[in-house]
């Protein structure tokens, strides 16, 4: 017997995530995936995100040009290894730290514990356009 609370209840389950017969939904949305800091982000228009510390005042444009791919409603370009004219504009909003990353070591039966931390420092950034 299924409770009328359960959220994996396919009545509720259909309602909630298809539409309805005969309607079509097509959600273009023009993406990218661009190395920053050494790392590969997944990077939309206005989409916010926090990249390891960049060298920039707050408020300041970056473009980043290695670009490794671009979806534009459904044109996928992707490049070997970047894609040419490919760049991402982003604002930074903020530098912050995250929060306490907490590294124990120990030694059962000998004695040995050494506890330390540290904080990772981050900087904000905002997508302004992706061009490609």
């Amino acid at each position: 017997m299924q409770s009328k609370n359960n959220p994996f209840r396919q009545e509720k389950w259909s309602k909630r995530c298809f539409p309805p017969t005969g309607v079509n939904i097509k959600i273009d949305i023009m993406y990218a995936i661009v190395e920053i800091a050494g790392q590969q982000f997944k990077v939309e228009k206005d989409k916010k995100l926090f990249v390891h510390r960049l060298e920039a005042e707050q408020g300041d444009s970056l473009d980043f040009e290695r670009v490794l791919l671009v979806d534009n409603d459904g044109e996928i370009a992707i490049g070997t290894p970047t894609v040419e004219g490919a760049k991402v504009t982003a604002k930074v909003l903020e530098h912050v730290k995250g929060d306490k990353v907490i590294v124990f070591k120990k030694k059962r039966r000998k004695g040995y514990k050494k506890k330390n931390g540290h904080r990772q420092l981050f900087t904000q950034i905002q997508v302004e356009t992706i061009v490609g």
